[in-house]
């Protein structure tokens, strides 16, 4: 099968303070998807980065009395920093203030619409919420005050530039009608395509130089505006691979790739899913293949937010209950549609349900059956499958299932995936009872001795096709599996425990 090219990027954050267990959750499916294609022999490139270039960030430098540059360099770092405590694989990472890649790319984006008549200088006036980073209508807010993010909206008067999306709309709706943009799932692209059947009105895309406090990409030609902050942001998924500086990687990976993966929060999707593609028509780009939209996580009912006082340190969480733990708590509890409350007993339960009382003790038990009954050395997988075809097909289907799962934007179908070999491995131990067959092998039955080769060998290759799949969700401890299941010398290391019991852990996170 020839290998395909997969971009996938996710969001960049607004830095105007330390990261959260929210954006946590779009690194981690991220990255699970590109683990899952590099794995299947695809080429894949990983994006994230931060979105510097933000009035709030501007607010938040002046609420601390700090310099704006300071304030994104130290926030900026702790989000490239995530990189460790969540085991990330990304190819790339960009910040929108300080990258050289990004202005250029921006400025010939910018050149690009207006030489295709999409840009235009009006005076406008309007709500508009600094949370949102846009204008709202009256009809868009709740008791006056923005859905988002709770706060009224202030009143802004000024000439800015716009951008005619309302030219887009018909073709927009045609492309996420027919599939050729397709957004998962399926109630988000309904949202979209209900918007623009609604009406797509044009939007400003540059503020005035004075509002903006001097901070941002300056509108190409006219140095009294900077590039609105969406625009901005948007732009990062091709200049990141040098749209603007002739580099070859843009190319490669956004014009010649198979898919063109951006994952988003539900709170973004008119930006992502309209302004961002009309944006690429303007400029006769390739579009994005696919938007997968995630619900949010919450915190006692409330959306975890950096700007809302609702936040969970997803290192401190690392730290104190281990990588493992966290992303697989956000890989197997979240719903592919709607949010999911997270508190710290949640994530205790399911690692120790799962993690150390499910697969650890399964791969722990095994070896140590391997150790009693063959010394450590594992017997060939024979035609005698006695009581093992089940587990054996299991194993077979479980890759097919996840590839299933994952095209269709579900971790919690393909962590399925996964579990169903655990729980057939368990199925299977139960019945054969590996024990009697040792207790009759010694006895001098050559039958026995012969189911139980079989029995081990099957149990033995479903902990080594664990460790292949389990690494595209906890890729540390799939190098702990597979290392308790290959062999060395002939025979297995001794068996030892692969996860801590987390239940009577005295370690707290910073921020539970």
């Amino acid at each position: 099968m020839t290998a395909r090219r997969h971009y996938i990027t996710t969001t960049i954050p607004y830095v105007n303070a330390h990261p959260h267990l929210g954006f946590a959750l779009e690194l981690v499916q991220a990255d699970t998807l590109a683990r899952h294609r590099r794995w299947r022999g695809d080429h894949v490139r990983l994006l994230s980065g931060t979105d510097d270039n933000s009035l709030k960030n501007v607010l938040a430098a002046e609420v601390e009395g700090v310099e704006v540059r300071a304030l994104v360099d130290r926030n900026a770092e702790a989000f490239a920093a995530l990189r460790g405590p969540l085991t990330l694989s990304l190819d790339d990472f960009i910040r929108t203030s300080s990258d050289p890649r990004h202005r250029i790319g921006v400025e010939r984006l910018w050149r690009r619409c207006a030489a295709a008549g999409d840009l235009y200088r009006k005076e406008y006036k309007g709500l508009y919420c600094v949370g949102c980073e846009q204008f709202c209508t009256e009809d868009e807010l709740v008791a006056g005050r923005c859905p988002e993010h709770g706060t009224e909206p202030e009143l802004v008067t000024e000439e800015n530039w716009f951008f005619r999306l309302s030219r887009h709309a018909d073709r927009l709706h045609d492309l996420i009608a027919g599939g050729t943009l397709r957004i998962e799932p399926a109630a988000r692209r309904n949202e979209v395509l209900a918007l623009i059947e609604g009406g797509l009105h044009d939007f400003s895309v540059s503020r005035s130089h004075t509002r903006a406090r001097g901070w941002g990409i300056p509108v190409p030609d006219d140095p009294s505006q900077v590039v609105y902050v969406w625009w901005d942001a948007l732009g990062n998924y091709v200049t990141s691979l040098g749209y603007g500086t002739g580099d070859a990687a843009y190319e490669q990976w956004w014009v010649s790739s198979e898919r063109r993966i951006h994952l988003v929060g539900k709170g973004v999707v008119r930006f992502h899913a309209v302004y961002w593609p009309a944006m690429l028509l303007s400029a006769g780009l390739p579009l994005p293949t696919d938007i997968l939209v995630h619900d949010y996580l919450t915190v006692d009912g409330r959306k975890i937010s950096k700007s809302g006082g609702t936040t969970v340190d997803p290192v401190a969480l690392a730290d104190a209950y281990g990588t493992d733990a966290v992303r697989w708590w956000l890989l197997r509890e979240v719903p592919r549609v709607g949010d999911a409350d997270f508190t710290r007993e949640r994530l205790i339960a399911r690692a120790d349900a799962d993690l150390a009382g499910g697969l650890g003790n399964l791969v722990h038990r095994i070896v140590t059956m391997v150790h009693r009954y063959r010394g450590g050395a594992v017997p060939l997988l024979g035609a005698d499958q006695f009581a093992v075809a089940t587990l054996l097909d299991v194993c077979r289907k479980a890759p097919g299932r996840i590839d299933a799962a994952l095209a269709d934007f579900d971790f919690r179908h393909a962590t399925g995936a996964v579990w169903s070999i655990v729980e057939e491995a368990n199925r299977c131990i139960d019945t054969t009872r590996p024990w009697e067959l040792a207790r009759a092998e010694r006895q001098g039955n050559a039958g026995a001795a012969e189911r139980l080769d079989a029995v081990l060998a099957a149990l033995v290759t479903a902990c080594r096709v664990l460790a292949d799949e389990v690494q595209l969700f906890i890729p540390d401890a799939a190098a702990r599996i597979a290392q308790q299941v290959t062999s060395v010398d002939g025979s297995l290391p001794p068996a030892h425990p692969i996860f801590p019991r987390l239940q009577d852990s005295t370690r707290q996170p910073e921020h539970p």
